[in-house]
């Protein structure tokens, strides 16, 4: 056969995926990101399994040693205070701010460097005393400030596209088995790029081997060391057979009234965001900010103390990034009233909405307990099921908290594991009738805060 002749280069006059793949830079990008996963998964297997035991240290070990069989209603009150305040001086006085501010999503520039410090102890300072997020923003700040070590502060300059890439792989490294599969890793790096062609392909790579390396590194290290993670899974989940009627039937306006408390709870977080911005250092402006960061803590932990006392039940359930509660609720829905659901509904998306504006770490694992708290507290609807509104109620949030359909698609699948097969299809008009709301409604919120007329001086 005679020779092919070479593709014609894009339209764009972009280079073509063959010239990516044999560039001999990009090889050598690869082999950093294998190199870089392995001791950004060490760092990040440290780090959740400190804060696990925290976690465990703060709301079992230590309510049972002073006399206690749960940690009592009020708990959550000094809990929540001393987060705050210690969270206050990490966002006022340290480089990076303790890191993005969580209702901003987990989009944004790569951490630097001199973040990765600030970051950590605001972390441990809040998600394990009750703070109302997840770890998953933590890790990925932790994971490409760390990536970015491998590469000199001088070459960053020159190189100014290296930075998302070797940034974005190690985000991915990081999160690699918290949600359950490193494959959820890459497909929410990709589909949050929003990229094409061999652009996409180029970020592809990278993340695919940063996290293939990171969740062997961190299996591994699991099962060495026994030691537990609390990474997002639900190892019983209720039986389901194929979606009927009834299920689509109800499970639109399910995904719609998720999205709906979702977007409501990121609004909250935005107004409080705008409440405790302020300055950095030791002026008036990072007072007040430090001030009503306390504030707004405290705040959180009443949240959690009123689901307490109105359910009487642990605080705990209401409290942290929400797997445990998860992974219960999945187990043994039978054993959750509706007003307890509705009242979790409630106090953990009043809580999450302060905490998104206010303390630090990620959206997306509270989002979705409160999808799948709402889901199953309408799981007695006729023709429903508590099956595929757990399903629809889990997938919607995330589609709608994320804004990443298909990312969330693919963390619902993992999470029902043998049972997703039956539910895809009810999982993926979810996750697009949730996503369309939260654009909707986010579009609509933002219209009316550009029509608001200015603050008078």
């Amino acid at each position: 056969m005679p020779e092919q002749p070479d593709p014609p280069p894009p339209a764009g006059g972009g280079p073509t995926l063959r010239e990516v793949l044999l560039h001999r830079g990009y090889l050598r990008l690869l082999l950093v990101a294998v190199l870089v996963g392995v001791p950004i998964s060490l760092v990040a297997f440290g780090f959740v399994t400190l804060e696990h035991e925290l976690q465990h240290w703060v709301w079992e070990s230590l309510p049972d040693a002073a006399g206690y069989d749960r940690a009592p209603w009020w708990w959550p009150l000094p809990a929540l205070l001393l987060a705050g305040l210690l969270i206050a001086p990490v966002v006022t006085r340290l480089p990076g701010r303790g890191g993005h501010v969580p209702v901003d999503g987990l989009g944004g520039a790569p951490s630097l460097p001199r973040d990765v410090p600030g970051v950590v102890l605001a972390a441990l300072a809040g998600l394990p005393l009750g703070a109302v997020l997840g770890p998953e923003a933590p890790l990925m700040a932790i994971g490409g400030g760390l990536a970015l070590l491998a590469v000199r502060a001088a070459r960053r300059a020159e190189q100014p596209r290296l930075v998302p890439v070797l940034g974005t792989a190690g985000a991915s490294a990081a999160i690699s088995t918290i949600f359950g599969s490193p494959l959820v890793a890459a497909v929410m790096m990709i589909e949050a790029a929003g990229l094409g062609g061999p652009q996409l392909v180029a970020l592809i790579l990278p993340c695919l081997l940063a996290s293939g390396v990171g969740a062997l590194v961190f299996t591994g290290f699991g099962h060495w060391t026994g030691l537990a993670t609390g990474a997002l899974s639900l190892p019983h989940v209720p039986v389901s057979g194929t979606p009927d009627p009834g299920d689509f039937l109800w499970g639109v306006p399910l995904a719609v009234a998720v999205a709906v408390v979702c977007v409501a709870g990121q609004t909250l977080g935005r107004r409080v965001k705008a409440f405790t911005a302020g300055g950095t250092g030791t002026g008036p402006s990072a007072r007040r900010t430090a001030v009503r960061t306390v504030g707004c803590a405290l705040a959180v932990g009443c949240c959690i103390a009123g689901y307490a006392l109105l359910t009487g039940r642990s605080p705990a359930e209401a409290a942290l990034s929400g797997q445990a509660t998860l992974g219960a609720l999945a187990a043994d829905p039978a054993a959750w009233p509706v007003g307890a659901l509705l009242a979790l509904v409630l106090g953990k998306t009043l809580g999450w909405g302060i905490a998104l504006g206010s303390l630090r770490g990620g959206p997306i694992f509270p989002a979705i307990l409160i999808g799948a708290a709402l889901g199953v507290a309408c799981a007695p609807l006729p023709g429903l099921g508590t099956a595929p509104a757990l399903a629809a109620g889990l997938v919607a949030a995330g589609a709608a908290t994320t804004g990443l359909p298909v990312t969330s698609t693919v963390l619902a699948t993992m999470l029902l594991g043998g049972q997703a097969a039956n539910a895809m299809p009810l999982l993926i008009v979810a996750a697009v009738t949730a996503f369309i709301t939260g654009e909707l409604l986010r579009g609509r919120t933002t219209r009316s805060r550009d029509r608001a007329p200015a603050p008078t001086p």
